[in-house]
């Protein structure tokens, strides 16, 4: 990780261990790259967080792909296998324990929540939030209200995705990418 993303990740840390220090602090991402750091091909999804009431607040905004089609339930609620679908979804990981906070955003207003220890060892899933999406034309606009009860203590370490499209077009972007000189041949995206 580049010295500049070392200082965005320790200040958004910061921002999440100390909330009631920067009462007016926000930290604000542009999701310009795919998995395998090459860039996308479009205006960059974003991805703004702050000190909410209770919460870190998190809003998202960029282009809708409506690819795939919108999932079946109701917005507003928890959608279990979010992640087969288009969404925002950011890891908040303290690396000590390997227990994290996976958060899950779709343009149609479902969201999931989980809560893991290790890689996809889920101990809590479908946690309530606040949240609201708007799509207005080919964008989208969301804010969720994440408490801060659901992060781990020691929060160290953050990305953000961007996941949309179906089939051969399935598009994985990344924050923070793997560098290509890491990049095994024939290695998929693992989220």
């Amino acid at each position: 990780m580049g010295v500049s993303r070392a200082l965005q990740c320790l200040t958004l840390i910061h921002v999440l261990l100390c909330p009631a220090s920067l009462p007016l602090a926000q930290m604000e991402f542009a999701i310009q790259h795919t998995w395998d750091s090459n860039p996308v091909n479009h205006e960059p999804i974003r991805v703004v967080f702050s000190p909410g009431q209770g919460g870190l607040k998190m809003e998202v905004s960029g282009p809708f792909f409506n690819d795939p089609a919108a999932p079946a339930g109701p917005p507003g609620q928890a959608f279990p296998g979010l992640w087969d679908y288009e969404v925002v979804e950011s890891f908040f990981l303290d690396s000590a324990t390997e227990n994290y906070l996976e958060v899950e955003l779709c343009p149609h207003g479902q969201h999931l929540i989980l809560l893991l220890s290790g890689v996809g060892q889920a101990f809590q899933q479908q946690l309530p939030m606040v949240f609201d999406a708007t799509i207005t034309g080919d964008r989208w606009m969301g804010e969720a209200l994440l408490p801060w009860s659901y992060f781990p203590p020691n929060v160290n370490k953050m990305n953000s995705y961007a996941i949309h499209g179906s089939g051969e077009k399935r598009t994985y972007e990344a924050l923070y990418p793997i560098p290509r000189a890491e990049i095994v041949e024939g290695q998929k995206p693992n989220l």
